[in-house]
């Protein structure tokens, strides 16, 4: 194979020369179960590269793909990197004014829609001035250009060389406040996840099916349901529609995946099912992954107990590009982190920057070469995240003795009781132990003499009962975690304020205190 340094060489063309070419890399979960082989991708993503090529996109442009996880994603994202244009998925769930902000933020040249997403996005494209071409995946096309038909009559193009420093895609972080910020990423990272994550935490082989619940469209689930798979002949299971709880279980059940990744969110919504509808799994995981949010204890041993295998539980980022920080099979400890990802290095700082000992609370810097090249067109904030080598997390953890990262809560999150920090996910841990509740969210109130004081948010089980709850939830925080950690206040909602990744956006909470 070339020394050529464009990440679609390694991903995708080496498969061909590796032999692989009928084996099947990407199967769609849904009633028709569509499939794809390596060979039909290279075909495929080399036609989108002359497409791109023959429309006068050139190198370095950037394309916005706004598609639900089908098989044209991966063809139009390596399709891309094969002619040297940017690709830049989107959350497929955001608002109208938001993909406005987006497109006119990056300027992209040409979006590629799946065409149920064409009527949230519709009026981001009639006012956005940068955009050559809009083309759809689908049937209704609304007069824009068909994907069938942009990519008709081309032969698969080379792979342009590239280096592996180069900017290769954009991914925008779904940050728990404001608006995304593009993230670059160069051709290197994506195999740098593989190398250290896929090889050596999650131990991907070519004879594995994986399954992401977590879509492409973000770093977790574009390492679960592409990257990874892909960097060993493995094969990949898409889902184009929601993760609901039933959706998910009938995927385990029907396609047998062998490695599972979700949210705690869901992990929770799914053993709630289960427990509700009697259901016992008969597919066999081997492995389970978990990240988004730290996973609480509780979720993980009941998953073990219901499936026979663990959740992996681990820490990663968009500026990461995925998990630096996990538990492993041989190393597990629900209720932790784990510890640094074989590639990576971890510090713990304090506000002034000096390292935390053992036992002390502390900003997680990373380390690794999956870091991303910087923030598009925001300089200030490249400047105070991205320093030097390391990357600055925003998470506030603590070290134990025996070296595992026990995750304390987002920077802004945390708050002091009486002088004492207050970790309000290890509030929520104890609240979710509790057999009444299924989410918790906890954040900081003010008393009426104005001292801040922990208040939780808990979403019931269903068939709980109200009455005299709030009380024995008080207890219950009292027993697990400390006296003066409890909830002052209990306010039952029907559910959390979530990103589309499933991390709760607390911001949101104290904002209505």
């Amino acid at each position: 194979m070339s020394s050529n340094g464009n990440a679609a060489a390694y991903f995708v063309d080496r498969h061909i020369i590796e032999d692989r070419s009928d084996k099947v890399a990407f199967v769609e979960a849904g009633p028709d179960g569509h499939s794809m082989t390596y060979g039909r991708l290279a075909e495929l993503s080399g036609r989108v590269a002359t497409a791109l090529t023959r429309a006068d996109f050139r190198r370095e442009e950037r394309a916005v793909m706004l598609v639900l996880d089908q098989l044209e994603f991966p063809q139009i994202f390596w399709g891309c990197l094969k002619s040297g244009v940017i690709p830049i998925p989107l959350n497929t769930l955001l608002a109208t004014s938001v993909y406005e902000a987006i497109l006119e933020d990056c300027r992209a040249s040409i979006l590629f829609v799946s065409d149920a997403l064409l009527p949230a996005v519709g009026p981001a494209i009639a006012a956005n001035t940068h955009l050559r071409k809009v083309v759809v995946i689908g049937e209704n096309t609304d007069g824009h250009d068909a994907y069938a038909d942009f990519i008709d009559g081309c032969a698969a193009s080379e792979t342009v060389p590239a280096s592996a420093d180069e900017t290769a895609f954009w991914l925008y972080s779904s940050g728990s406040t404001g608006l995304p910020k593009g993230v670059k990423h160069v051709h290197g990272s994506l195999r740098a996840t593989c190398d250290t994550y896929g090889a050596q935490v999650l131990g991907i082989q070519e004879n594995d099916r994986i399954y992401s619940a977590a879509k492409l469209f973000f770093a977790y689930g574009l390492g679960n349901g592409m990257s990874f798979p892909m960097s060993v002949g493995a094969t990949a299971i898409l889902n184009a529609g929601r993760p609901t709880p039933d959706g998910v279980l009938d995927i385990l059940e029907t396609h047998s995946p062998t490695i599972f990744g979700g949210v705690p969110t869901l992990y929770a919504a799914m053993l709630a099912q289960m427990e509700n509808t009697g259901y016992e799994p008969t597919a066999k995981l081997r492995v389970s992954i978990s990240a988004g949010e730290a996973l609480p204890a509780d979720i993980g041993l009941k998953w073990k107990a219901a499936w026979g295998s663990d959740i992996l539980d681990g820490v990663g980022s968009t500026e990461m590009l995925h998990i630096f920080l996990s538990n492993r099979s041989d190393d597990l400890l629900y209720g932790t982190s784990g510890v640094a990802v074989p590639g990576y290095d971890l510090r713990l700082v304090d506000e002034d920057g000096t390292d935390v000992a053992v036992g002390g609370i502390g900003e997680l810097l990373v380390r690794g070469d999956s870091a991303a090249d910087g923030y598009w067109n925001q300089r200030a904030k490249s400047r105070t995240t991205f320093e030097g080598e390391w990357t600055r997390t925003g998470d506030k953890y603590e070290l134990s003795d025996d070296g595992r990262y026990i995750y304390c809560g987002r920077t802004d999150d945390m708050f002091k009781v009486s002088g004492i920090w207050v970790s309000p996910f290890e509030v929520e841990q104890a609240l979710i132990a509790h057999p009444a509740v299924l989410e918790s969210a906890v954040v900081a109130h003010r008393d009426k003499d104005g001292l801040e004081k922990p208040k939780a948010y808990v979403v019931l089980k269903e068939g709980a009962t109200v009455t005299g709850l709030a009380d024995a939830l008080r207890e219950h925080v009292k027993v697990a975690v400390g006296k003066w950690k409890y909830p002052r206040w209990v306010e039952f909602v029907d559910d959390l304020p979530k990103t589309a990744t499933g991390k709760i956006q607390r911001f949101k909470l104290r904002d209505g205190d």
